[in-house]
């Protein structure tokens, strides 16, 4: 396999080429160091506050897509064949403030604007795609920006305004769409990278045949995709990642396909990128899939990744085990397939052999009779990691719960079935006091751990009380019962 030593991608209009980039190098601290572009922000430093904010574009299936990331755990090496857009490169006609930024003036949406160009950002992202959202879909986009010292009502109306001052349509990054494509193709030589700094590795493998290569050879390497995690372990916890073999470039890994059977998503398609196949399929996920993290962390992070990363709190999980869903797992030419259920086998341990990734996701089609449901328990509504986590999938025939898939996060070491909870449901009576008979069943299924997001007995009382909810959800009202503001 032939192989370049350098990174190679546009930041803003400029071209740029590294040959020493170390692995654990992060794309905020390039620009506010190596460049001086000092308008992207460091606030928390792990991907919650939204200051860092930039976009990054990179070629889909040969189309030019722009999605907002967050710099400050954003690993350098990752943006090799992408086009990087920071808060400096945005203007409006004949250099004046761009649209977004003239209507965060005119509503007087900025006080001490140390959020504020990362707020512009996500904005711009947003204007892009839909120059005339609603308020929840503004509400959604801006998850991921938290602003300390102004009200968020005026960052609103400067958002519902933003269109009134300019068209998405001549803006520099639509103009330019074909020239910057063309720009990009350019740099996808297929070719692996191999960079280096110092004892620091980075490996960008030339398609999903060569990271098995990769992986056989490295199997200590660590493995990042999205590295909404991974870059946590930088920032930190200063820990050593390298080598490091990244995957978020390579389409075999970022392909959806709907069959008669299911739908299959390659493990680097991304949580922005699977909502719309999903929840195709699964309505009940769309309202679930909006409460993970923000838009940047959606739009970096990875479900494969929340899966091989094996949290006990992982959003996914639950979810997908209650669907019935499975892995495929390789290694150099081998594959096997498990179910997710059986992937996690203790804390911090998952079913992975040394050189082994995990290469696709098998979610299987809704069956007639099936009720669903997902529910995620966090102290914060938005952008925030779950106390608890669960998903219910029932099969209900002639008003007899025939089948029943029950998971929880966050209330053992491991994603897990309420496997007594399940067995007191199957054959009874689909009704509310079966339901709430099976919830009592949780103390046999789960000794939950107190931390400081929640304790034991609020874990078991929150899980127990999701099984009312599941219950009046279901009674035909299309409304999701929960507490009002």
């Amino acid at each position: 396999m032939t192989s370049r030593s350098e990174i190679r991608f546009v930041l803003n209009g400029q071209d740029i080429t590294l040959d020493q980039v170390a692995a654990d190098e992060t794309l905020l601290d390039f620009l506010r160091i190596d460049r001086r572009l000092t308008g992207t922000k460091e606030g928390c430093a792990e991907g919650d506050c939204g200051a860092c904010t930039v976009l990054v574009g990179r070629l889909q299936a040969g189309a030019l897509h722009y999605e907002p990331v967050n710099a400050c755990i954003r690993l350098l090496a990752s943006v090799d064949a992408c086009h990087v857009v920071t808060i400096e490169h945005l203007s409006g006609p004949g250099g004046q403030l761009h649209p977004v930024q003239q209507a965060m003036v005119d509503h007087h949406a900025s006080q001490c604007g140390f959020c504020t160009p990362g707020i512009v950002m996500s904005l711009y992202a947003l204007w892009m795609e839909n120059p005339a959202p609603l308020e929840i879909e503004i509400e959604t986009a801006l998850q991921g920006n938290l602003c300390r010292c102004t009200g968020y009502e005026p960052i609103l109306r400067a958002a519902q305004a933003a269109s009134d001052l300019g068209s998405p349509t001549g803006d520099a990054l639509n103009r330019e769409r074909n020239h910057m494509t063309g720009r990009l193709k350019a740099l996808c030589d297929g070719r692996r990278v191999d960079v280096r700094k110092g004892t620091s590795r980075a490996i960008l493998p030339a398609s999903v045949d060569d990271l098995a290569e990769v992986l056989l050879a490295h199997p200590e390497a660590t493995i990042v995709a999205g590295a909404t995690d991974v870059g946590l372990w930088v920032t930190k916890f200063l820990q050593e990642i390298s080598p490091v073999v990244f995957l978020n470039h390579l389409e075999g890994l970022r392909r959806i396909e709907v069959g008669p059977d299911g739908i299959k998503i390659g493990a680097g398609v991304s949580y922005t990128d699977s909502r719309a196949v999903l929840t195709a399929g699964y309505p009940h996920l769309a309202a679930f899939w909006d409460r993970i993290a923000g838009w940047q962390i959606r739009a970096m992070g990875t479900v494969g990744g929340n899966l091989a990363n094996g949290s006990p709190i992982g959003d996914t999980p639950p979810v997908l085990i209650a669907l019935g869903a499975s892995l495929t797992l390789r290694k150099g030419a081998d594959r096997r397939r498990l179910p997710v259920e059986d992937f996690f086998i203790d804390y911090g341990k998952q079913d992975l052999a040394p050189g082994e990734f995990l290469e696709s996701i098998h979610v299987p089609q809704s069956k007639k009779g099936t009720r669903h449901a997902a529910y995620k328990i966090s102290k914060r509504r938005d952008e925030d990691i779950s106390a608890v986590c669960a998903a219910f999938n029932l099969t209900v025939e002639d008003g007899t719960i025939t089948a029943a898939r029950i998971a929880f996060g966050g209330m053992a070491a491991t994603p897990k079935r309420a496997a007594h909870a399940e067995a007191a449901l199957i054959g009874q009576p689909w009704d509310e006091a079966t339901l709430m008979q099976a919830a009592a069943c949780l103390d046999d299924d789960f000794s939950p751990l107190t931390d400081w997001r929640a304790s034991a007995a609020y874990r078991l009382q929150v899980s127990k009380n999701l099984f009312r909810r599941f219950w009046l959800e279901q009674q035909g009202t299309g409304q999701p019962v929960r507490l009002s503001a």
